[in-house]
């Protein structure tokens, strides 16, 4: 005779498995616990400030990120007649039209090939605003604003005045731009 499903002989306990998760996990707190004990904890006041880093051609370039309000992947942009040269077109953007710069002419600089890499950066700076074409957006980071350097002095054309500073990234030096500065110079150029 065998036994019935669910009968006494069934109902033995569990033998030796693994610990359960909760237990694991105070085990594992509590051990932390008592390592981090003869650490103190040091409070690091660093001020910080974030920046969307991106290239255009070969040259890597950051704009402050209180200055970008969104990334785009290149939409379609449509062509408005008799515009100049650098003002590539318009966007549509959740029912608002922004006009598209190509970053590259604004700085007299040699843009990359255009590719699906390639980016439209929705940028307001003081009571300005403009998407503005680059070539592919590497990164946005954090950065403390001792890390950034002073701009160099020699700086050619255009970005005379729009550099704020360099940003050590990742080998690179970084060329930090005011954007305030790059569109009010759009704009009070003229066409």
């Amino acid at each position: 005779m065998g036994t019935e499903r669910g009968g006494a002989d069934d109902q033995g306990e569990a033998g030796p498995g693994p610990a359960a998760p909760a237990a694991t996990l105070d085990a594992i707190l509590e051990q932390r616990g008592r390592v981090g004990s003869d650490s103190p904890i040091v409070a690091v006041d660093a001020v910080t400030a974030q920046w969307v880093l991106f290239h255009l051609g070969e040259r890597p370039f950051a704009f402050p990120g209180r200055q970008v309000v969104e990334i785009l992947r290149t939409p379609p942009i449509h062509f408005v007649p008799g515009c100049p040269p650098a003002l590539e077109g318009v966007i549509e953007v959740r029912g608002t039209i922004w006009s598209v710069l190509r970053l590259a002419d604004l700085l007299d600089t040699p843009a990359g090939a255009v590719t699906r890499r390639n980016a439209i950066l929705l940028g307001r700076a003081a009571d300005l605003a403009s998407g503005l074409r680059v070539d592919a957006v590497d990164d946005v980071l954090d950065l403390a604003a001792n890390a950034i350097l002073a701009p160099p002095a020699d700086l050619a054309g255009r970005l005379q005045g729009v550099v704020i500073g360099v940003l050590p990234h990742r080998g690179d030096a970084v060329l930090a731009l005011d954007m305030a500065v790059l569109l009010r110079a759009w704009r009070d150029a003229g066409p």
